[in-house]
């Protein structure tokens, strides 16, 4: 909006400079003619005002109006036309000029971006719905195998017993990526209430953690925690679904038996939060991806989640106005950094 006003203005100086040029024209032109007439002829003409003034006004203006309309109005009826096709959903749409004129340049180079943004957003958009759709069809496709297998009347109790375990963590599976999906769009569309309070950081941590302790218990996994005292100022309900989903993947991809490392600490501009396993690592050239929606690094992981956990931490601090990045460790695993700004404790 801004820019579009400072563009009005621009024009508004052009029409205004253009104008008073073409009054200044009109009387230096009609004098130089009457001078030219007059030493032609060899004698003084007088010619009254009132024809040669719109006589010239008239053949001033048609030019002008012809080099204005090159000038300004042909590249705004183009941008027009583009605009036109965004409108009817085409956001491949690119315009280019050739015009001198910085406004008119900054206006195409903002309509370029916008359409780039859009088309990425369509993307964005296109993948999520079928990403959902899929990771939606294959609990609800287990629920549905497993059921029916139940329905046969000479199985054995342990085979029931493995079934309905298998439908339970499946409908576990199906509940978790609802309430991820739900959150997410809330974040999105900035729909969750900014509860802000003030409590102990490292607390939350160490409550996450007694949260996931069946599955850190189950792979006998320890856990080396150096957390400081720190009181911070947020949402509280947020930031727990940071610590679970960061404690969470470390659980994941840490090997039986490994070990866990979380460090909070702070100084007087920011709060430094690591969370460090000991797995595998990421591949160098899948590290970028780790937090886009719905991407596992690891497919033999996938029963355990849904690819929402990493996207929602990023979605989260982006929210906060923290970072979160994602570095391997020179002794083998993952390290996740995130770094929150210590303006928003109190």
């Amino acid at each position: 909006m801004k820019r579009l006003k400072k563009w009005t203005h621009s024009i508004h100086f052009y029409f205004t400079l253009i104008t008073m040029l073409e009054i200044t024209v009109t009387v230096i032109a009609a004098a130089l003619i009457d001078e030219l007439v007059r030493k032609i002829l060899g004698f003084d003409i007088t010619i009254p005002s009132v024809l040669w003034l719109p006589l010239i006004s008239i053949i001033i203006g048609s030019a002008l109006a012809t080099a204005m309309n090159y000038i300004f109005f042909a590249p705004v009826t183009r941008l027009g036309k583009a605009m036109n096709n965004v409108a009817k959903g085409e956001f491949g749409v690119t315009v280019e000029t050739k015009t001198k004129i910085r406004e008119i340049k900054d206006l195409y180079n903002s309509f370029n971006l916008m359409t780039k943004e859009l088309a990425n957003t369509e993307v964005l958009q296109t993948d999520f719905v079928s990403n959902v759709s899929h990771e939606f069809k294959t609990p609800i496709n287990a629920i549905e195998g497993y059921a029916t297998l139940l329905q046969d009347g000479t199985l054995a109790e342990s085979d029931k017993n493995i079934y309905v375990d298998k439908i339970l963590l499946n409908t576990k599976r199906l509940s978790e990526l609802v309430g991820n999906i739900l959150l997410l769009s809330k974040l999105d569309n900035s729909s969750i209430p900014s509860k802000q309070e003030k409590y102990r950081l490292d607390e939350q941590i160490r409550q996450s953690i007694l949260l996931l302790e069946p599955k850190w218990e189950q792979k006998d996994i320890t856990f080396d925690l150096e957390l400081d005292e720190v009181e911070y100022y947020g949402n509280e309900s947020l930031m727990h679904h940071v610590w679970t989903n960061l404690i969470d993947n470390a659980i994941k991809f840490s090997p039986v038996e490994g070990e866990i490392s979380i460090s909070l600490k702070s100084d007087n501009s920011k709060i430094y939060i690591t969370v460090e396993d000991c797995g595998a690592g990421i591949p160098d050239d899948k590290i970028n991806n780790i937090f886009d929606r719905f991407y596992q690094v690891d497919s033999s992981h996938k029963e355990e989640g849904n690819g929402l956990g990493l996207a929602l931490v990023k979605r989260i601090l982006d929210n906060c106005c923290g970072t979160v990045q994602a570095s391997n460790r020179d002794c083998g695993g993952c390290r996740l950094f995130v770094t929150l700004e210590r303006q928003l404790f109190k």
